[in-house]
């Protein structure tokens, strides 16, 4: 059931809204703030129903008032809403709730005004979804408030409001999300690549959208990583560091939680011989804008390793061992595809180039672990889950060798095909690649980010029932593994 709370306490005033303003004018009185405990009181509520997990969607009224609100909120679900305004239009001058007994076909008067102003007035307020069994506790905790019941979920995918048990507005979801989507098409369309802004527009007619999904391999509750931890021996693994680089924080902790000794290294550090990689089994490159991306991304970092005789000395030898492993993520990544003359087994990386739409994309996107030997991705092949990305150059672009790369990583659509279907594909790349490793699976490189996913609070969407540990924190335990 959805809830309407309603803190204009019906006043419904019109002055400054979105409706005044289509019909070019101000309107008279605009919605105020009359009683400051209202709005605390609400506030308290609702956070005691957030607690208790008697909310399942949340969406202030605002510009639009209740029409926007609603139809926003189907938008995001996918599905369609059934309103009824009877008790929003109640006309108390004539004691009259439905207005049945008065106009049975058609609204007339000030009993349309009085919807139009129902839906469309932007007085303070929220709308809640609530289970319908928890309608009694819901409305012992929203006691004082004033609340309404007015409407649901409906199985058309149409947005219906209901006045005197008849319909005074009903369309597709579909066809009204792809109205209030035009004006952002249109101008995705002149700012990026229109192919682009066209394929993310035609998504919304996709009513059979199964949307984000987990499809996991393993069991993300076992941690593999723990007989060794248990033996108190830390591995040293250098978080590498360059000018520009953001990502070095959540990366030491991804590592540390699997039971490494995260060190943070700064490419000064190599560089001057302050640090030296031949203590280390491992290092980590995280995302960022190293040198601000200016020379490409990743371009300066690695060629303050290459044009540095003492850094890239460090650097063959440590690819060399055979003992060592390397991640490179986002920013990491794009670096060390341009150190694949040093690294075994890598010649056949691509370079990352500007992403297709030509825009910085930061999404949260379904991906699918391939069959594939990295040391990170042992046992998660067959995998689809969603995963953060966050780049400008991502899109894998191959000298002539693209058969012969391992690729350990690749977009996939809700449904789990490979794709290359912009937003689902964020940067382009041919057949969704976003992730590869080297034939003994000791390098890997990918562009999304699982170590700002390895906590199940730090996804965006997650299902029901997952720990603290999301399953990308797999990654990192196989790590641990590995090393032993």
């Amino acid at each position: 059931e959805l809830v309407l709370l309603d803190l204009g306490r019906g006043r419904n005033r019109l002055g400054g809204s979105i409706l005044a303003q289509v019909f070019s004018q101000c309107g008279d009185q605009a919605p105020d703030l009359e009683e400051p405990k209202l709005i605390a009181d609400f506030f308290a509520a609702i956070q005691a129903l957030n607690r208790e997990g008697l909310i399942l969607a949340y969406h202030d009224r605002s510009d639009g008032g209740l029409f926007a609100t609603v139809c926003e909120m189907a938008f995001a679900a996918h599905v369609g809403v059934t309103v009824n305004l009877d008790m929003l239009a109640y006309d108390e001058a004539a004691h009259d709730v439905d207005g049945n007994e008065r106009r049975p076909d058609l609204m007339l008067g000030r009993d349309f005004e009085r919807v139009l102003a129902a839906l469309f007035a932007e007085e303070l307020g929220a709308v809640i979804q609530i289970r319908t069994s928890d309608r009694g506790k819901v409305f012992e905790r929203l006691a004082g408030l004033p609340a309404h019941v007015i409407g649901s979920s409906n199985p058309r995918d149409e947005l219906r409001f209901v006045r005197n048990a008849k319909p005074v507005f009903a369309a597709p979801r579909v066809e009204l999300e792809r109205a209030w989507s035009e004006v952002t098409f249109r101008m995705q369309q002149l700012r990026d690549e229109p192919d682009c802004a066209r394929e993310e527009f035609d998504r919304i007619l996709d009513r059979e959208d199964p949307g984000l999904t987990a499809v996991l391999t393993f069991d993300p509750t076992d941690d593999i990583a723990a007989p060794f931890i248990a033996k108190g021996v830390r591995p040293k693994v250098a978080i590498l560091r360059e000018q520009g680089v953001n990502g070095q924080v959540e990366m030491a902790a991804a590592f540390d939680r699997a039971g490494f000794d995260s060190h943070d290294v700064h490419m000064s550090d190599i560089a001057a011989g302050r640090v030296s990689l031949a203590g280390f089994k491992g290092f980590a490159a995280g995302g960022g804008f190293s040198y601000g991306d200016v020379l490409g991304a990743g371009a300066g970092w690695a060629k303050a390793i290459l044009f540095n005789e003492r850094a890239r000395d460090q650097y063959s030898a440590f690819f060399a061992r055979s003992d060592t492993f390397a991640l490179g993520a986002c920013n990491g990544c794009q670096m060390m595809s341009q150190l694949k003359g040093l690294i075994p087994g890598a010649e056949h990386w691509p370079r990352f180039a500007k992403n297709r739409s030509e825009q910085f994309e930061a999404r949260f996107v379904m991906v699918e672990i391939m069959p594939n030997p990295s040391i990170f991705l042992s046992g998660m092949a067959g995998s689809r889950m969603a995963i953060a990305t966050a780049h400008g150059e991502g899109r894998a672009v191959f000298d002539s060798t693209e058969g012969k790369a391992i690729v350990a990583l690749r977009f996939v659509d809700n449904r789990g095909a490979p794709t290359e279907v912009y937003p689902l594909n964020p940067n382009g790349s041919p057949g969704g690649i976003t992730g590869l490793t080297t034939a003994d699976g000791r390098f890997t490189v990918l562009m999304p980010h699982p170590e700002r996913g390895f906590r199940t609070v730090q996804q965006s969407w997650h299902p029901q029932g997952w720990g603290e540990d999301s399953p990308w924190m797999r990654m990192f335990r196989n790590a641990r593994t590995w090393v032993g």
